[in-house]
């Protein structure tokens, strides 16, 4: 189906102009709303010499103005660019000049960076300064609404069939990579689990525009559209795909918390104030947050209403068995978590109270498979580890990187797939268990240890609050395992107590043979793990 995205969005303002598409605080966006600010947004790009295949970078915190700007590049078919708002100068300054960015879009209390580095980046033309709580102000940026207020909007027009779509990935090492897919293909990527989510409303997979909007039709007619809250940011996969994109295109509404910080609280207040359906979130990180919160404003005597609470997504972080079930506990709903990444993925694992799941269990798609060492496929039950490799539409590549892209985008049995970078077992019943990255496992006396199933014991220790597992270099084994922990100050432990709890539910070797506690466990916003920071942390440990 070759549907650009710019395109699906100016036919659903067309057809539900004065419905919500955007909620944000008291701010309202219908889509009509939606594509006239895009669209005069776009008429300022063009003015100012951007074009398609131009980089338009954004550089915010969720709110509204982060689509409104990406669905303007997307109009003239320029490609915009993800900028992580937890950069510093240096990473900012590598980012843009990667990609080429022409334009940046961004906050104002982003301002002191972008005046740090503007002066190394020749191939800027405009700077789009957006209005926040910050004093900061950034001399020569225009602001964001008086362009919008200065220009009539740019009427809709014909998109190529090679037009970019491009999403910027720092993954868990390496500096930013661009994954560039086909604009079309891109959105062929994203709208195939549409109808299946709705099977019951009689969808087929869509074809065309038309077919596209048909669905729509019958969507909202049944009032089944999403009312997405977006936990995680925009600038992670996560949060633009499942949390803006998916509702966007299915006639639902995009909410995002106002916010510099992950407050759970304050998404649980927004999720009640709006009648959210769902919720999108980047694994434990963010789940165990909220379902303290639920916890708190329980004891306070205050709970939050849930009750229209549909589902929650989660992608990217493993999201544990034991936190679902507490969820679970307060609310009977769909907890769906995903296998994938921003290069590719393919697996789901969905749990109710009826159904529950194994932590990182997950049924895979026709698509996905799992090869061992010499390429042939792992054979359910057997016990072997492999590569999890996806296929169905994979990226083009990564941006101006010819050797990573040969890397991890392999053509197999005359078949493109995504080298994922992610182990695995196969079940009995086809499923496989999800163990960890390639990248950060560990070799300890001979014996391979995925950090990731490491974590996830600890985690059950009711004293864990969160944790990362590394090796650092040790003289006998090799590579020794350390575990860098954040406790519940309520619960009283002991190393030792948390080694052995790890010992009874996995392999002994696996076991950390350190344990150092931090009073914070460092993350990405977007819940990602921070192993480079662990690894130095356990390095500059007097122990080690």
């Amino acid at each position: 189906m070759a549907v650009h995205l710019a395109t699906l969005l100016e036919a659903l303002a067309e057809r539900y102009g004065s419905e919500t598409a955007l909620i944000h605080g008291t701010t309202r966006r219908t889509y009509g709303e939606l594509e006239c600010r895009s669209a005069r947004l776009a008429r300022a790009f063009a003015d100012a010499g951007l074009m398609v295949d131009s980089k338009v970078a954004i550089y915010s915190l969720n709110r509204p103005e982060w689509l409104e700007a990406m669905f303007a590049a997307f109009k003239i078919g320029a490609v915009p660019v993800n900028v992580n708002y937890r950069y510093g100068e240096n990473e900012v300054l590598y980012l843009l000049d990667n990609a080429d960015a022409e334009a940046v879009v961004f906050e104002a209390r982003y301002a002191p960076v972008l005046r740090a580095i503007a002066g190394r980046l020749p191939k800027l033309k405009l700077l789009v300064e957006l209005c926040d709580d910050s004093p900061e102000h950034l001399d020569g940026a225009r602001s964001f609404e008086d362009l919008i207020a200065a220009n009539e909007p740019l009427a809709p027009i014909e998109h190529g069939p090679d037009e970019i779509y491009m999403f910027y990935t720092g993954g868990t090492t390496g500096m930013p990579k661009g994954v560039m897919w086909r604009h079309t293909e891109f959105v062929d990527r994203n709208l195939p689990g549409h109808a299946a989510r709705f099977g019951d409303l009689g969808l087929t997979q869509p074809t065309t525009l038309d077919h596209c909007l048909a669905n729509i039709d019958v969507i909202r007619k049944n009032k089944r559209y999403t009312t997405m809250a977006v936990a995680c940011p925009f600038m992670h996969g996560v949060g633009m795909w499942g949390g803006a994109i998916a509702p966007l295109t299915t006639g639902g509404v995009v909410v995002t918390v106002p916010g510099v910080q992950f407050d759970a609280h304050r998404l649980w207040q927004t999720v009640v104030e709006t009648g959210a359906s769902a919720i999108m979130i980047v694994g434990d990180a963010f789940a165990k947050p909220m379902l303290r919160a639920l916890n708190e404003a329980e004891a306070a005597g205050r709970p939050y209403d849930i009750s229209k609470l549909k589902r929650i997504g989660s992608s990217g972080v493993i999201w544990s068995t034991e936190v679902k079930q507490a969820l679970l506990a307060r609310h009977d709903m769909e907890l769906i978590d995903t296998l994938g990444s921003t290069e590719g993925g393919g697996g789901v694992s969905i749990m109710t109270r009826a159904n529950p799941a194994p932590t990182a269990r997950f049924a895979i798609t026709p698509t996905t498979r799992v090869l061992a060492d010499d390429g042939q496929d792992v054979q359910p039950g057997s016990g072997q580890v492999g590569a999890v490799v996806a296929g169905g539409i994979v990226p083009l590549g990564y941006y101006k990187d010819p050797e990573k892209s040969a890397k991890t985008f392999h053509t197999i049995n005359g078949v493109r797939h995504t080298v994922t970078g992610d182990y695995a077992r196969v079940e009995a019943d086809g499923a496989i268990t999800l163990l960890g990255r390639g990248s950060q496992c560990i070799n300890t006396g001979g014996e391979k240890v995925y950090p990731e199933e490491v974590e996830e014991a600890l985690k059950r220790h009711p004293a864990v609050g969160d944790c990362l597992v590394v090796g650092v270099p040790d003289a006998r084994f090799g590579e020794k395992i350390v575990a860098v922990i954040s406790l519940d100050e309520k619960q009283a432990t002991t190393d030792e107590d948390l080694i052995q709890s790890v010992k009874q539910q996995i392999a002994a070797y696996k076991a950390p043979r350190q344990i150092i506690r931090v009073p914070i466990v460092r993350r990405a916003p977007n819940g990602k793990a921070d192993y480079g920071w662990a690894k130095e942390t356990a390095r500059q440990s007097p122990a080690a």
